[in-house]
């Protein structure tokens, strides 16, 4: 059987595999993208972080998306029972990007890949991974198209990002539970006759429905809006029909999204996803190293999956160049530990926003501008900050200043 040799050999073409390749390409190597899919593909994770900027920036890609006129966003906004907390993203505590944008995947993904394969990387479409074997850093990868004609290929170290494929992961044993409850969402995109243009459509909304169940709303520049309810198994259990009446039902038991989406065109029946949490015991090994969705996914509030997974990419994309140079790569602490500081920061905002505690600080009466700005770059995806209190102290700060709003609206009340 032929053999194809390349540098870098990269598993899945989306945000995190594309990313990786095209960095790997500006650097001079010969990498090659295999991905299970045919693009374009309909994937969730459509509102985008400021942090993933500089990947996206560094891998040369944004030029290339620019161009698509996607929807800028500016900021956060949440709702809970008529009060609003508004976050923008140039009022942040970290010096960064002060926007990003809300896509539908699809295009998003498809124009990455179309710029990284302009780059000079080729990518195998309709390609199934089914083994690897390592020798070394070396490995020999075997992989099936679509038309089932098998073949190998060389390289001299693979880059994992095949998201919620998790090919590595899969073959070789990897997979753990989530820390993190299982949850489910029931979405549609809708074709928003009644946005208002105040302070829309440049900003996701989470909308608090009740307590552990939420609302995103994500405004495309297309006129389609994305709306999706999150929580527990348990809260779509109450509603009955096909999901389509169950979505409408759903729509009309919320104040905030019952006459704006009432009687509205869905552009597809609503689907269904759940239990998607998901880890893996390493991240990296000899040979090959696991990048975005591979590693951790944690939940879609606060958008974190496509910065993570760009923002692991170019870390990993660029100790990979290290590597092929024959430099020495510690990669317990150039990339374990630093991935794992995004991740769990993140980890500490999804439980405290499930726990309630971050609904006494969104919705305090009178919030501290200093503290909001802090806030805002950990909503903005700079979660490796460290000169910002409430990225070093993640696992307490929430808590301490929940309870001080706590203790603090109770003296003022008494």
């Amino acid at each position: 059987m032929q053999i194809e040799h390349v540098d870098v050999l990269v598993i899945g073409a989306g945000p995190s595999g594309s990313v990786a390749a095209a960095i790997l390409r500006k650097a001079g190597l010969d990498v090659r993208i295999v991905e299970k899919m045919k693009f374009p593909r309909f994937v969730i994770g459509e509102s985008l972080l400021p942090r993933c900027m500089e990947a996206l920036d560094d891998a040369g890609l944004i030029n290339a998306i620019e161009s698509k006129s996607f929807q800028k966003k500016y900021g956060a906004k949440f709702v809970k029972n008529g009060a609003v907390c508004d976050f923008t993203f140039k009022e942040q505590h970290t010096t960064g990007w002060t926007y990003t944008w809300q896509v539908q995947r699809a295009d998003f993904d498809k124009t990455l890949a179309d710029a990284t394969e302009q780059m000079g990387v080729k990518i195998d479409y309709e390609t199934t991974v089914t083994h690897i074997e390592f020798n070394g850093s070396d490995s020999v990868t075997t992989v099936v198209d679509a038309k089932g004609a098998e073949k190998k290929i060389a390289a001299r170290f693979i880059v994992d990002g095949s998201g919620y494929g998790r090919v590595i992961p899969k073959l070789f044993g990897l997979d753990k539970p989530s820390s993190l409850l299982p949850r489910k969402t029931l979405f549609s995109h809708i074709k928003d006759l009644r946005r208002s243009m105040a302070d829309e459509p440049n900003r996701i909304t989470a909308v608090v429905h009740q307590p552990g169940t939420w609302i995103w709303i994500i405004p495309f520049s297309t006129g389609l809006t994305s709306v999706g309810f999150v929580g527990e198994p348990s809260f779509f259990e109450q509603f009955d029909g096909n999901p389509d009446q169950r979505f409408r039902a759903m729509l009309e038991s919320e104040p905030h999204t019952k006459e704006r989406f009432r009687d509205m065109e869905f552009a597809f029946e609503p689907k269904t996803l759940e239990a998607w949490s998901a880890s893996t015991e390493k991240f990296y090994g000899e040979g090959f190293v696991l990048t975005g969705n591979v590693t951790e996914f944690l939940d879609p509030i606060f958008s974190s999956g496509v910065t993570l997974a760009t923002v692991s990419s170019q870390t990993a994309a660029h100790l990979v160049i290290k590597k092929l140079k024959g430099e020495t790569v510690d990669w317990e602490k150039e990339y374990m530990e630093p991935t794992m500081q995004g991740v769990n920061v993140f980890r500490s905002y999804v439980m405290a926003w499930y726990e309630g505690t971050l609904d006494k600080i969104f919705f305090s009466k009178n919030p501290n501008p200093a503290i909001k700005q802090q806030i805002c770059s950990v909503l903005a995806g700079y979660v490796w900050d460290q000169s910002n209190p409430f990225v070093a102290q993640h696992d307490t700060a929430l808590k301490r200043l929940a309870r001080t709003i706590e203790l603090t609206e109770k003296i003022n009340e008494e």
